[in-house]
């Protein structure tokens, strides 16, 4: 039975993305800060195994990943996707705090993860396994006002492209999603602020969390010899062709 870990596993696309792997039969542990949301998750799923992590701990990242694969014997995907979307502004209004966050969350704990991760890939019997990194359309093409989360996220897409190449000998393949505009906590949070600014502002389009987590399913359901390198998925309608 396939062994999955699931980093940001207590909402929006990690939630969505844990009980579809859940759905399919494999074996999950589910990673987040929050124990209770884990737990609702997980709950009435015999193959779920929630573990209370913080990504930007490399010790709690550590002794996850060694419970994961103590639990069920080995770790065949990770999807590493807890983010953080620190409130927008210009660099030189954005409170530093905001940028320390967003590097510890959205490229520190990715890394660390992946670190994890590719460690007991690379060791395991059979060797191998897959990494797959949420990325962003913000990897690709900025929203005003992001600069912390748009440069952590072209930073994911390099740690992509590197583990891709280094995982090459192991059977370890490396690959990226990038959502836009999943209906999440985070982006309903980015929307709250946008109509407190401007009350008259468009809520943008979005989709569903599930349709990303299918996506996700799909990369890794794959056989190794197989790899989605990079994929795009967003609301059809959203302007990420020709934004600014």
């Amino acid at each position: 039975m396939a062994v999955a870990v699931v980093t940001g596993a207590s909402d929006g696309i990690g939630a969505a993305t844990a009980r579809a792997f859940l759905a399919a039969g494999w074996q999950v542990a589910l990673l987040a800060r929050r124990a209770d949301r884990l737990a609702a998750v997980a709950a009435g799923a015999p193959r779920a195994l929630p573990l209370v992590c913080d990504v930007t701990d490399p010790a709690a990242v550590e002794a996850a990943f060694e419970a994961a694969a103590g639990a069920f014997g080995r770790i065949d995907v990770l999807f590493n996707n807890t983010g953080v979307f620190t409130p927008a502004g210009l660099i030189d209004e954005i409170p530093l705090a905001d940028w320390t966050q967003s590097v510890a969350v959205n490229l520190t704990g990715m890394f660390l993860c992946a670190r994890a991760g590719f460690a007991r890939m690379r060791r395991q019997n059979p060797q191998g396994g897959r990494i797959i990194n949420n990325g962003s359309l913000s990897a690709h093409s900025p929203r005003p006002g992001s600069v912390c989360y748009t440069a952590t996220k072209h930073a994911v897409t390099g740690l992509t492209k590197s583990l891709s190449l280094d995982g090459r000998p192991f059977r370890i393949a490396v690959g990226q999603i990038d959502i836009g505009n999943a209906r999440t906590g985070l982006l309903d949070a980015h929307i709250a602020r946008l109509r407190a600014a401007d009350p008259s502002a468009e809520v943008p389009p979005t989709i569903d969390p599930a349709h990303a987590a299918d996506s996700v399913l799909h990369m890794a359901g794959l056989p190794l010899e197989a790899n989605v390198q990079f994929m795009t998925l967003m609301a059809t309608t959203m302007p990420y062709i020709g934004r600014g």
